[in-house]
């Protein structure tokens, strides 16, 4: 797998007790590498899925800590570049029950990335198995890559964080092997408020909007509540109920849940099964403080 997308530094503020939006609230806090991207490159390692990180880090002692940290996980880093900017940050506030209260992220400049994908984007390419594509970089490196994997004749899983540039560009979504987003997201993309309907409204939606939108296969997450799945091209669709887990940290579920069910499709598996496969993962990280499965033992 070759994952193309940004790294960024995580702030995340854990409340003790009842989480109050205009007090002060005792806690922890915690600084971690993160971005959703970095998130599935390491998702991928952890379950045995050989992966290539396509991305930048800041030039200093923290951005060569990221780059070693995911070597040592078994990422081949090759193609992550160091570049000043090069890392976003995310700031995070998590409630007492580890449920996401509120967030600001900042992001890193990406003109350092873009000239290396046009100097070596063929290159990487045709090395390559599938592509994951974090969409929201720049309109210019999502045109750059999925240029590149039609002339390779190569798979693309698109994932996105706030939804800029495929609101921009949803012809982008015609050239995607599967599309994985959350509730709100689909909602953004629908013109649609999804962030509240039962898992048999937003199957509706999802079946009618992701037609219309010309998106070959689409999943939308939604929580506690499951994920709902429409395949196009197969006729295929459904629901996955959750799995019933103790909640310690929401973030990077969404993340894992995507990881998991990309390395399904990739292996051939049909879009109920690989729905299933990111529920059990997603289950298993909902269950640590980080953002990356398998940070326990099984």
């Amino acid at each position: 797998m070759l994952v193309i997308g940004a790294v960024f530094v995580d702030v995340k503020g854990f409340a003790r007790n009842q989480y109050m939006p205009e007090g002060r609230n005792v806690g922890d806090v915690q600084l971690v590498a993160g971005g959703v991207c970095r998130n599935v490159a390491e998702n991928f390692s952890r379950i045995g899925v050989p992966v290539q990180f396509a991305s930048m880090v800041d030039d200093n002692g923290m951005g060569r800590e990221v780059k070693e940290e995911l070597a040592a996980m078994g990422v081949d880093t090759t193609h992550v570049i160091a570049a000043e900017n090069g890392m976003g940050m995310w700031l995070a506030i998590l409630d007492e029950n580890g449920t996401l209260a509120g967030s600001i992220s900042r992001q890193p400049d990406f003109g350092a990335l873009e000239t290396y994908l046009q100097a070596r984007g063929d290159e990487i390419m045709a090395k390559t198995d599938a592509v994951v594509l974090e969409f929201d970089m720049s309109a210019n490196i999502s045109g750059l890559v999925l240029d590149l994997a039609k002339k390779y004749d190569k798979p693309v899983y698109s994932i996105v964080g706030n939804m800029g540039v495929i609101l921009e560009h949803q012809e982008y979504l015609h050239d995607v092997a599967c599309f994985i987003c959350n509730e709100m997201e689909a909602g953004r993309l629908f013109r649609e408020e999804l962030s509240h309907v039962s898992p048999e409204v937003m199957l509706d939606a999802l079946r009618r909007g992701s037609a219309v939108a010309g998106i070959p296969a689409m999943v939308v997450t939604m929580g506690e509540q499951g994920a709902v799945y429409a395949d196009n091209v197969t006729g295929e669709f459904g629901y996955c109920p959750p799995l019933d887990v103790d909640v310690v940290d929401t973030t990077g579920a969404g993340d894992a849940f995507f990881s998991a069910a990309v390395a399904a499709l990739v292996k051939g598996e049909p879009l109920s099964q690989a729905v299933q496969e990111g529920t059990r993962l997603a289950a298993r990280t909902l269950q640590v403080q980080g953002s990356c499965a398998e940070a326990q033992e099984d």
